[in-house]
């Protein structure tokens, strides 16, 4: 994963991310996808629970993972369990959830590949896993900086919907539908990615240059449209 400290961002994590919107937006999606027999779920990367805590109000049971103790202080009373884990080693037995889900996780790990067998371990025979994919395409699309950002996208990304297609597939799972939702609240100026250029948190290859060209689009300070996240649903064949 990034080297990043979310115990120091988890008290303001939720208003910076959009908060109870986003996180509603997130759930509906997820549960839209989740067959109706479906009863409990293991929430990865579940941060500060928020959107866990939403499919639980919907009546789901929720095991919530994460790695930040800070994260799953805030999570606590939210889901019904909370248990500090590597996603990629789960205290959990073969075969023993009936879903997965794990929203914007993919797209901070260098590489999908163990998080996805790990899924893939834990999941029965007919589970569904259900992860964000294509999180930085989301962003910008469609706006006047679009233009300007795309030259300075990464071609393959970890959570690019075929890269986690093809693990997926090597494990049993097969594509089982997909949704899209809208992350309230996460709408960027330019002049705010101009700053994450400069930072070298986001687009840094374009430096200076794409900073200035962004600064330069009418209405620096006005936020551009919130973006369209991507849900994939990938099941567990049933063998035999």
């Amino acid at each position: 994963m990034l080297d990043y400290d979310y115990d120091d961002e988890a008290a303001r994590y939720d208003e910076s991310r959009g908060g109870l919107p986003r996180a509603r937006a997130a759930a509906e999606a997820v549960a839209g996808l989740l067959p109706r027999r479906t009863r409990t779920l293991v929430d990865l990367a579940c941060g500060t629970g928020i959107v866990g805590g939403c499919l639980r109000e919907a009546g789901y049971t929720v095991l919530g993972v994460d790695l930040s103790a800070g994260m799953l202080h805030q999570a606590a009373g939210r889901l019904d369990a909370a248990v500090r884990a590597d996603a990629r080693a789960l205290p959990l037995a073969p075969g023993s959830a009936e879903a997965v889900t794990a929203v914007w996780l993919l797209n901070l790990v260098d590489d999908a590949a163990p998080f996805v067998a790990e899924v893939a371990r834990v999941l029965r025979p007919g589970g569904l896993f259900v992860t964000t994919v294509d999180k930085s395409a989301a962003h910008a699309r469609g706006s006047d900086m679009d233009a300007l950002l795309d030259p300075y996208r990464p071609v393959e990304l970890p959570d690019g919907a075929g890269r986690v297609t093809a693990l997926a597939a090597a494990h049993d799972l097969r594509p089982h539908g997909s949704a899209r939702f809208t992350g309230h609240g996460q709408g960027r100026s330019p002049r705010e990615v101009a700053a994450r250029v400069r930072e070298g948190s986001q687009y840094a290859a374009g430096g200076e240059d794409l900073a200035r060209r962004l600064e330069a689009l009418p209405r620096p300070e006005e936020p551009r449209p919130d973006p369209t996240y991507t849900l994939l649903a990938l099941r567990k064949r049933n063998r035999g």
